[in-house]
């Protein structure tokens, strides 16, 4: 099934999905990182969220 596009947040809020534009507009937003620490950040400390917000020294909500 494809993805609806017309969703404007992560389809699953505890994980991060880079592979899809609106997700990671979103988590670029949400994070207040660049595309590309928000990829690095993921390729070091994997798709949760929480793993993510500490990799980047962000407070966790």
């Amino acid at each position: 099934m494809a993805d609806d596009k017309n969703i404007r947040g992560p389809a699953d809020a505890a994980r991060i999905d880079i592979n899809e534009d609106h997700e990671l507009r979103y988590w670029t937003k949400t994070l207040a990182v660049s595309e590309t620490k928000l990829r690095s950040a993921v390729a070091y400390a994997g798709v949760m969220v929480t793993d993510v917000r500490t990799y980047l020294g962000l407070p966790e909500r």
